[in-house]
């Protein structure tokens, strides 16, 4: 998200559950939508998952807590192993970028959501009437 003063990207921050496993996101947010794709409701347990998509080189997820969980092939989920917090989202279709939840950030709550992802996964008793686009597919 970029700096209403400057123009620059600014860092977004935040961490998990525990506060055992953090990132840092120092590029600009590329994407930013709810996803209802099976897999991502499985990974929460939740019908819908948002996600902002930044540059990987610049983004920081540490902690000693942090695990990996490969849920796909090419496809790797970030968690910390204390509190089970969900943190990250990578696949090798994106190599350059990586998903970090909305709802994990220290501030900045107010990231413009742009879309709905795998719309066609949704579940059929959560009624969404946004005006966003929906689509098939994901980022």
């Amino acid at each position: 998200m970029p700096d209403m003063q400057t123009g620059e990207p600014q860092a977004l921050s935040g961490h998990c559950l525990c506060g055992g496993v953090r990132f840092t996101a120092r590029g600009l947010v590329r994407a930013s939508g709810h996803c209802h794709c099976e897999s991502c409701r499985r990974a929460t347990s939740s019908p819908i998952t948002t996600f902002f998509t930044v540059p990987r080189e610049g983004t920081e997820l540490t902690g000693e807590s942090l695990r990996f969980y490969a849920s796909s092939p090419g496809v790797r989920r970030g968690f910390c192993a204390t509190c089970g917090a969900p943190m990250s989202f990578e696949t090798e279709r994106r190599p350059g970028d990586i998903d970090l939840y909305v709802a994990s950030l220290d501030a900045g709550l107010s990231i413009p959501i742009r879309e709905h992802w795998h719309w066609d996964e949704r579940v059929d008793w959560l009624h969404v009437d946004d005006g966003l686009p929906k689509s098939g597919g994901g980022v």
